[in-house]
């Protein structure tokens, strides 16, 4: 009997360091706050954010990432542009790099959209702590959620610290009738 429970309670010592491991490390869950991802994620839906990928690979353009907004917030964002990056909205039209790129991740919005723009026009040097520059600055991403009208993003707060980022969203499950893999845009 008390080898029986010795091996239990050895085996939920394990479970539980495998946990805190796979949670520090690995993986984590996180429940989407707010409607600015509409209607990639939406409000209450809960998905695994992938930590590791970005100790081990870049941030690109177009991930769904999660970032430290401040010390108590965490938010949930697309990834626009990136360090040495210029970034322009011109009449609904995203360029980077002088490039125009499509989103298809915004149709829905655009359809439903209340104002005459989705996105309104802006460059980098319009945000908040870019100095004025054209260019994202070294360790800078410039953010905007889905959902244009109702975000709190990078035309906001300004561009984001790349440290500041705990992760890109690879998995939905929850609910599970919406279960998503990889949020790649193209």
């Amino acid at each position: 009997m008390k080898k029986e429970i010795l091996e239990w309670l050895i085996a939920i010592v394990v479970a539980l360091a495998l946990i805190f491991v796979v949670n520090q490390f690995l993986f984590v869950t996180y429940t989407v706050k707010g409607s600015s991802m509409d209607p990639t994620l939406k409000d209450g839906e809960k998905v695994i954010v992938n930590k590791i990928g970005y100790t081990l690979g870049d941030i690109h353009k177009g991930d769904i990432i999660v970032f430290h907004a401040d010390k108590q917030y965490d938010y949930v964002k697309r990834v626009i542009g990136r360090a040495g990056d210029t970034v322009e909205y011109k009449e609904d039209d995203l360029f980077v790099n002088g490039k125009k790129v499509e989103e298809p991740y915004l149709e829905e919005n655009k359809i439903a959209k209340t104002n005459i723009l989705l996105t309104e026009n802006f460059s980098v040097k319009d945000l908040v702590n870019t100095k004025g520059k054209d260019t994202i600055p070294k360790g800078k991403l410039l953010v905007l959620g889905d959902n244009r009208e109702m975000s709190k993003d990078s035309r906001f707060f300004g561009l984001i610290n790349e440290k500041d980022v705990v992760g890109e969203v690879t998995l939905r499950y929850w609910p599970f009738s919406a279960f998503h893999y990889n949020f790649d845009p193209k």
